[in-house]
């Protein structure tokens, strides 16, 4: 996760930052948090990443 906020246009505003730094638009996960009638709803911003473990199974194969 890279950001969280409650507020859309703030969201936005991350995003274009993530995309001007050169993030690669098809990398960027965007969650909306629905919060129903108890909790406001909020977003969820991630960028996707290889899976470490993957590289690191390389250099500790189980013999």
């Amino acid at each position: 996760m890279v950001f969280e906020s409650g507020d859309r246009a703030e969201l936005r505003v991350h995003v274009r930052h993530l995309q001007d730094e050169g993030v690669d638009a098809s990398m960027i996960r965007i969650d909306t948090l629905c919060g129903r009638l108890k909790y406001p709803s909020g977003y969820r911003l991630s960028r996707f990443v290889t899976d470490p473990a993957c590289e690191s199974d390389n250099d500790h194969a189980d013999d």
